[in-house]
């Protein structure tokens, strides 16, 4: 087994936690792990085709920056592994779940698919199959931002752009000259990085020569964040920071969120490579149960509640399933539509 990173020491001292805010965040992670729970059965099961890329133990980076956001806002481009982004997004169930099923009630009209999931209510930018692909999507939705605040005088111009990417996005070159860009013009944008250690089957520390990527933000003379990507609280605070930071015009931050999927790389990953022991160890922090842990602890819930929340998203997501299998599908005749924008 290859030496774990130590990760950064977090003292929720520091931090002032509602019980809405703690049961909102409990929420949304457990929506995010019973969703793609579901997703695996119903692939299993031959109802999902294509490829599909499961967040399961990534919850607390997802929720802990999007929800920091201002929901409806503020911009979002994801990755591959896209299904918890969006419900994160505020994108419902129904829509995603119809998606992944390539329904005509998807999010993106049963023509995207997996990878694919896109609201432009929710300000969703999308999922993106290739690897970076998403990040000179992120850098020009701040640009834009930026330029109709500074130079077209929109006082309400003041989004803040969200990029996800994995670990293996950042060796490829549209992390270096977007990281490069967004420094210069100081965009209000965050680069998240989620540090799975896993880039498909390639270990991340094998793959780079600087492993603890956050440090590369340094050469940008960007903010560049370590936090512990299993801790939603964390995750959370630095996120709050980094948006304060951007929505000040004192320009972007590259987070690196360390953290591990449950899964294989794909469902169609017979998950061989990683070694039991990284499993172990990485299984231990689920964020899921560190939240619900820390909630009992503080007051903030007891486990009824808690328990209630998993019923009433667990019967979220059958109803998403229901939902999903008695949309109809695209019509044939329909095929060239939405291709462009006024469609």
């Amino acid at each position: 087994m290859v030496s774990e990173r130590t990760l950064p020491e977090f003292n929720t001292t520091s931090i002032q936690l509602t019980q809405e805010e703690g049961l909102m965040l409990y929420e949304d992670m457990t929506l995010g792990r019973l969703f793609e729970d579901k997703c695996a059965e119903m692939y299993y099961r031959g109802r999902m085709f294509g490829f599909v890329h499961l967040y399961n133990g990534q919850e607390a980076v997802s929720t802990g920056i999007i929800k920091a956001l201002r929901p409806d806002e503020d911009y979002v481009s994801s990755t591959y592994r896209d299904h918890v982004h969006a419900l994160s997004c505020g994108v419902p169930p129904r829509e995603v779940m119809a998606e992944l099923f390539g329904k005509e009630t998807g999010c993106s009209k049963g023509r995207g698919g997996s990878m694919h999931l896109f609201s432009e209510k929710h300000r969703l930018l999308g999922g993106y199959a290739f690897v970076a692909e998403g990040i000179p999507v992120a850098t020009g939705a701040a640009f834009q931002s930026k330029y109709r605040r500074e130079m077209m005088g929109d006082e309400t111009a003041d989004q803040v752009t969200v990029c996800f990417f994995g670990d293996g996005a950042s060796n490829n070159g549209q992390f270096f000259e977007c990281l490069n860009m967004a420094a210069l013009w100081k965009l209000p944008i965050i680069y998240v990085v989620e540090n799975n250690k896993w880039a498909i089957g390639m270990a991340h520390n094998r793959a780079t020569s600087q492993p603890e990527i956050y440090k590369k933000a340094s050469v940008f003379d960007m903010v560049g964040v370590e936090v512990d990507g299993m801790d939603v609280l964390a995750v959370r605070k630095v996120a709050q920071e980094a948006i304060a930071r951007a929505r000040a015009g004192e320009g972007p931050t590259l987070i690196e969120a360390l953290t591990y999927r449950f899964r294989g790389h794909s469902l169609a990953d017979p998950d061989e490579l990683r070694s039991p022991d990284e499993k172990q160890f990485w299984g231990s922090k689920d964020p899921i149960q560190r939240l619900e842990a820390y909630l009992i602890e503080h007051n903030l819930a007891n486990q009824s509640e808690l328990d209630e929340i998993k019923q009433k998203v667990q019967a979220s997501v059958d109803d998403a399933v229901k939902f999903a299998e008695e949309s109809p599908e695209p019509d044939p005749k329909e095929l060239y539509r939405y291709v462009f924008a006024e469609d």
